[in-house]
Order: structure tokens, then sequence, then C-alpha cells
């Protein structure tokens, strides 16, 4: 209990001063930010606007961005579950399925980097043109067909106005570098950060928590279940970027999820971060993911290949997998801070009880973020 509240209170003074620390930065664009949120960093070359939240908000739902008109970002991205799909593996326009779940944007501003394992994508406004362009798997299926889309948008009297206002000055408003920083713009803005957790840590609110929860949560910090080992800080996701501190280190980690070997080897579809560094030491590790809004962003892991809070609560208690020699089978690639746990129903219970804490109702509700063009489609 002891360890625990010393690493919350860390956790709280971290978010204060990062608060603080981001007070005196230039303020031209009216952020809305919850308590101890820092203001997100942004790029020089696509200061944040109004109009350009506008116009990035219309094209996050706009179908016309995927090759059958029927898919927009908003397809893998549902507000109601934290901008996640609910599906194990992502499905892109064309029906391919994706090797990968789709990660929350919420909160997407303060990541480290994009992705489960592209430790060099750090930039929404690159991170926004790889699913209308790629093709291995098709997301939004728009390779080849770029100009055909930018033109459909610029047809149209609506979108051809917001452009200007978002982009002024540019002859030629209507680009695919624009069309990814307004959608880059809007994404800043997904802030989540009013749960009953924030407000019993932020707030003071001494009933925004259940006794249940308020336990769940000193468990969550302990030594001996050692979540906030690798989910920490006000994301539970490891450091975060933010206005003033631009760069961060993220934190992967290989969970033990397979070990199809005996000594820990994942599937060769799931090498993680050793695909794009070459390293073998980074088989298997995928970056750690927030934990915000987590009950309602199932299933879970980079594959979804845990369906409930109670399965990832069974797998982290038994030490990953050890599959199929058993639990004295080696496993050469599990990251140290992973050690198996003994856990009571009532502590499970507890646990489970602090994750949904983290849900953030207003959220997942907020007409900011929801369809400005639902009424028409």
């Amino acid at each position: 209990m002891r360890a625990g509240a010393a690493a919350l209170s860390l956790l709280i003074l971290a978010a204060l001063m990062l608060s603080a620390a981001a007070a005196g930065a230039d303020q031209e664009y009216a952020w809305s930010l919850p308590r101890g949120f820092p203001r997100p960093a942004v790029p020089d070359d696509n200061p944040m606007s109004g109009e350009k939240v506008a116009l990035g908000r219309r094209l996050f739902y706009e179908p016309r961005l995927s090759i059958t008109g029927a898919y927009s970002c908003a397809s893998c991205h549902q507000q109601s579950r934290a901008f996640t799909d609910g599906r194990a593996r992502a499905i892109g326009a064309t029906g391919q399925a994706h090797p990968r779940s789709s990660m929350t944007l919420g909160n997407v501003a303060y990541a480290a980097t994009l992705q489960w394992a592209e430790p060099g994508l750090r930039s929404l406004e690159a991170q926004a043109t790889g699913p209308l362009l790629n093709d291995h798997p098709v997301e939004m299926g728009l390779k080849g067909r770029e100009a055909e889309t930018l033109h459909g948008l610029e047809s149209d009297a609506s979108y051809r106005r917001d452009f200007a206002r978002a982009f002024p000055g540019e002859r030629a408003p209507v680009s695919l570098d624009n069309l990814a920083r307004a959608l880059a713009s809007f994404e800043r803005t997904l802030i989540s950060g009013r749960s009953a957790f924030d407000r019993r840590v932020f707030d003071d609110d001494g009933a925004a928590m259940s006794e249940s929860a308020r336990r769940g949560m000193a468990l969550f910090f302990s030594e001996r279940i050692g979540c906030a080992q690798c989910h920490s800080g006000i994301n539970f996701s490891g450091p975060v970027r933010h206005a003033g501190a631009e760069q961060a280190q993220p934190v992967f980690a290989n969970t033990a999820l397979y070990n199809t070997d005996g000594n820990g080897r994942y599937p060769e579809s799931a090498a993680g971060l050793a695909a794009s560094t070459g390293r073998e030491s980074d088989h298997g590790r995928f970056r750690v993911p927030s934990l915000r809004n987590v009950a309602v962003t199932a299933p879970y892991m980079h594959d979804g290949s845990l369906a409930t809070l109670d399965d990832v609560i069974d797998h982290y208690a038994a030490g990953g997998r050890q599959a199929p020699l058993g639990p004295a089978a080696p496993n050469r690639y599990r990251d140290a801070r992973l050690a198996p746990f003994q856990i009571t129903t009532m502590e499970r219970a507890d646990l489970v009880a602090f994750l949904r804490s983290l849900t953030d109702e207003a959220f997942l509700a907020d007409p900011r973020f929801a369809d400005p063009d639902a009424a028409n489609r």
C-alpha cells in the first residue's frame, strides 16, 4: 500500500508539473484541457486552428476517403469505443484483415510513438496518410486514386469552403498534405481526462471512486502486482509528448503472449519491434498501450487475443504464456518487468473496478468529437 501511494503521488506531481510547464506557452488555439493535462505538442508547420479542427472532424467521418465510398477513419475508430472498433483485428475497406487491432485515439496527441511497433512514427500528420494509402494490407485503399479523391472533395462546395478557411492564402488548399494536417489537428483534440479516477485524483472528489476501485488502485500501483511499471504517467502508457517536451521515450514490452517454440518465440507475423529494428532482442516487443477507457476497448493486446479484462489479469498473473512445455519452460524474450503473482477473487474484482474507473463517459459521448454530418448520411 505504501509503495502504491508513493507511485500515485509521483504520477499526480508529474501531471501537475507538466501542466504548469505548458501554462506559459503560446495559447493562440483555445485548448479545452482537463485539469492536470499539459498542452499537446504541435508541429511548427501545422499550427492549430478551429477551422482546421472542424475540417479534420468532417474528414474523419468522410466515407469518400475510401475506395468503396463506405469506409471512413471512424469505421475503425468509433467514439463510443474510445475510438477503437471492438474487433480483434482491424478490417479494411475491401474486407482485408489487418494483422493488428485498432489502437485507441484517445489522448493520441500525447503518444510518444504511434502504431504498435513502429518506433520512428511519431507524427500524426505522417500517420494520417498511412491508412489512406497502405496496400499491404489495404485499409482505406486510396493508393493510385489520390487525384480522383481530391477532385471529388474540391468539387464539393462545402469542402472547397472549409479547406480555404482552414488553409487561408493557399492557391490550392485541397491537397493530400492539407488533408493529413486537418485530420491530425482534429485527432489532437481527442483528449480524455474526466474519468472517475481523474475526478478523484485531480478534483479531490472523494465520492468519484468506489471503495473497491480505490483498493484496486492500490493494487495497480503496488510492487506485487506491478502494472504501473509499464502503465505509468497520465496516459498509463509511459512517458508522454507535450508542448515543451516534444520528444519522449516510448515504452515497448514483450508480454509473453506467445511461446510457439518453448523458448518464447512469437509467430513470424508478430515479430513486433524486431521487424523495424532487426534486433533479435526486440522480438515480440510491442508498444505499451494507454489504459484510459480500457473497459470499452476490448478485445486486448496487439492482436485482440485476450477477450476480457479478466483474461488479461489471468495472463499477467501467470507470468505470460509458457506453452507448449508448461510453466517451467524458458522464455528468453519475456520482459523482465513481468513476473507471476497471486491474486485473490476479491483483489481481482477490485483491480477490474479500478480499470473501469478509467472510463471517461463524457469523452465517449462528447458532441465535439461526433460526426458533424451524421444527419445527412
